[in-house]
């Protein structure tokens, strides 16, 4: 590695240390290397430009702009009943069940975890510190819960990542059903555990209850069809991924018209909100794009693949060790930034001992997930806390039994690809 683009590194990596915007960060370390390098400042543009002109990017406005008219159409309310309905009072963590199943189902909605993280702080948050629960366990849990979002379909890491490593995005959607189902059960479990011991119970709404099952599923049977549509769309040939988006968009908005509470101002702040959202991905796309091409110049993933190929004896270890190198990375580094930069380099490291790409991508993107709540970075320990006031103190204290619930998620993602895998060979064959 030349002494270029080891100093770029280490003023990219400073700058984010030092809570700098990632996209600043990135920036700030290319312009480092053309400055150092002599090459033409130009093509730091080119760059940036390329690395968001990309195709399968497009489906990423859509369904951010899907999730926006879900929340503000009246989608989230009647999930939550629903959600109410099928928990009850009967498992053990009232509310707290019901978050963890909304980020289930609304992440098939909105692709968001932050919109959906946000969006629940402000909703349940409060409601479960009437009903008794703490505020930082309820804080904890609608942060990890949030984690679900980028793995059910139509997850927005998902898109990126079929993007950057050229794997069929319509495959990875189907895969994250596995890994999704069982981050819910096992954080349902966990909270049912937590909830014994603490005595944490509150009864349902008597309301929702008293209108039974089939009319909170009659309610919301169709905001719960859509991931049904996106994918059978996908499958069968119907639309693209990146079509499947305005799909969705003409359904989140077709839902706002029939339930009757999408109007013209709610309409015009969801696009603004959709605007600046996705700006905000975009920027750190194309300045990650920039990164990465300097990366490919200076062939850091090739010469990073010959090093592990060479030292690594199989692909157990290979896979502990981007695990580890991963977490850490993730406490640092916002994930979709870290995906840009990190999948090229990776990713030919996994082909040369034959892992399967749908596995590797679940593992990539469950690890950046991971780091979403992990200090000093984590974007969905930020925004929760944001908006409940927990202090940051309290939230890891509290999370330390919901990192070893995610440690042994991990750990079974990682070597038992059936749960990445087999949603996969069971719906798509070619």
């Amino acid at each position: 590695m030349s002494n270029t683009i080891l100093i770029s590194s280490v003023v990219l990596l400073g700058l984010l240390f030092f809570g700098i915007p990632v996209f600043v960060s990135l920036l700030a370390g290319s312009a480092c290397y053309f400055a150092l390098a002599n090459v033409p400042t130009l093509i730091i543009a080119q760059r940036i430009i390329a690395g968001v002109e990309s195709i399968p990017l497009l489906a990423v406005p859509f369904f951010v702009a899907t999730g926006v008219f879900m929340n503000y159409s009246g989608v989230t309310r009647r999930v939550m009943d629903f959600c109410e309905v099928l928990v009850g009072g009967r498992v053990p963590g009232g509310l707290a069940q019901v978050n963890v199943l909304l980020s289930t189902l609304m992440g098939g909605l909105s692709g968001s975890n932050l919109a959906d993280a946000a969006m629940q702080s402000k909703m349940l948050v409060p409601e479960m510190i009437k009903k008794g629960f703490s505020k930082p366990f309820s804080t904890v849990v609608t942060a990890t819960s949030a984690m679900i979002t980028p793995l059910i379909p139509p997850g927005i890491a998902m898109i990126i990542y079929g993007s950057i490593a050229n794997v069929s995005i319509g495959r990875l959607f189907i895969a994250g059903i596995g890994p999704g189902v069982l981050l819910c059960l096992s954080l349902m479990i966990l909270v049912a555990i937590i909830s014994s011991r603490r005595n944490y119970n509150s009864e349902p709404d008597p309301e929702v209850i008293r209108a039974g099952f089939l009319h909170a599923l009659k309610r919301a049977f169709l905001p719960l069809c859509l991931p049904v549509v996106i994918i059978g769309g996908i499958r069968l040939g119907v639309f693209t991924p990146t079509e499947a988006g305005a799909v969705a968009i003409i359904y989140g908005l077709g839902l706002g018209l029939l339930y009757r509470e999408m109007t013209f101002s709610t309409l015009i702040t969801g696009l603004k909100d959709t605007v600046i959202t996705t700006a905000s991905i975009m920027v750190i796309v194309g300045g990650a794009s920039a990164f990465a091409w300097i990366l490919t110049r200076e062939r850091v993933p090739q010469n990073l693949t010959a090093f592990i190929v060479a030292n690594i004896s199989n692909k157990y270890l290979f896979l502990v060790a981007v695990n580890v190198f991963l977490i850490i990375v993730g406490m640092f580094i916002e994930g979709n930034a870290s995906m840009i930069v990190l999948v090229p380099i990776l990713v030919p490291s996994a082909k040369a001992f034959g892992i399967n790409e749908i596995q590797f991508a679940i593992v990539v993107i469950f690890n950046l997930a991971i780091g979403c709540i992990t200090p000093p970075m984590g974007t969905l320990m930020f925004v929760t806390c944001g908006v409940t006031k927990c202090s940051y103190r309290d939230f890891i204290k509290e999370c330390v039994p919901f990192y070893l619930l995610l440690l042994i998620c991990l750990i079974l993602l990682t070597f038992v690809p059936f749960f990445s895998q087999g949603v996969v060979e069971l719906l798509w064959r070619d």
